[in-house]
């Protein structure tokens, strides 16, 4: 498949897939606003847990699609993986700047957060760890703009992604591996939700899953088009100089 039929499938199947995104995404704020049930404890603001944690898990999916796309390039050194794995970290670290956001709204009551910069509990692990997360990647586009177009940008920048990975399972695991405060919701045996919470919870978990993968597709599309133009004017400037 030619590169630029290649961006025109990516771009038409995001387009596609933009009708289900709408009607998703309207049924997750309903599950999330009217149809799960008022929490007891945290009442009204612990719906931003629907939106929270939702992006959480996804952010996860995508930095696994970086971790997947660096390992692709390195072995085969062809540009498509790693235009996956730098659209994949854009919608990554758009995903965690949600949840760094969300989290502060939902942590002030619930936690009674007050004296605490921004209202987060920065000596918390999973926050620690997830503001951890997010520079990496910060980083990660930060050093691919400052290097020249070529292999060596495109190997260390894989490299780089693979091992900021590597941060994922650690702030997945940080609620069972050190005491803090966020609740653990899923157990091996259960998850300690009413079932219509569940329900809009995973709608939601649907909801940002198929925003993702339309922002990724459209991402690569739009950078594989860019690959040819520029191959173009490089063709062309050849043959006038010659």
């Amino acid at each position: 498949m030619s590169v630029l039929r290649l961006a025109a499938r990516c771009i038409t199947i995001s387009r596609v897939l933009l009708i289900p995104l709408y009607v998703v995404m309207l049924m997750a704020i309903y599950g999330a606003f009217l149809y799960a049930p008022t929490e007891q404890i945290m009442k009204e603001v612990q719906r931003i847990f629907y939106f929270h944690v939702s992006a959480a898990m996804v952010s996860f999916v995508a930095f696994t699609v970086v971790f997947v796309g660096g390992v692709g390039y390195l072995r085969t050194r062809n540009r498509i993986w790693d235009m996956m794995a730098v659209s994949a970290v854009e919608v990554g670290v758009f995903l965690t700047t949600i949840v760094l956001t969300t989290g502060p709204i939902w942590s002030r009551p619930a936690w009674n957060v007050k004296d605490y910069f921004l209202w987060l509990k920065w000596d918390d692990p999973r926050v620690l760890t997830e503001l951890i997360l997010l520079l990496i990647f910060v980083s990660y586009l930060i050093l691919r703009a400052a290097l020249p177009e070529g292999h060596r940008k495109y190997a260390i920048c894989s490299v780089f992604g693979i091992i900021g990975f590597l941060d994922v399972p650690v702030v997945y695991f940080s609620i069972y591996l050190w005491e803090t405060f966020h609740p653990v919701v899923i157990t091996t045996s259960e998850i300690k939700l009413d079932p219509k919470m569940q329900q809009a919870w995973l709608v939601a978990i649907f909801a940002f899953l198929l925003l993702s993968t339309v922002l990724i597709l459209f991402r690569m599309g739009t950078r594989l088009q860019r690959q040819v133009a520029d191959q173009l004017i490089h063709d062309s400037l050849g043959e006038e100089q010659s």
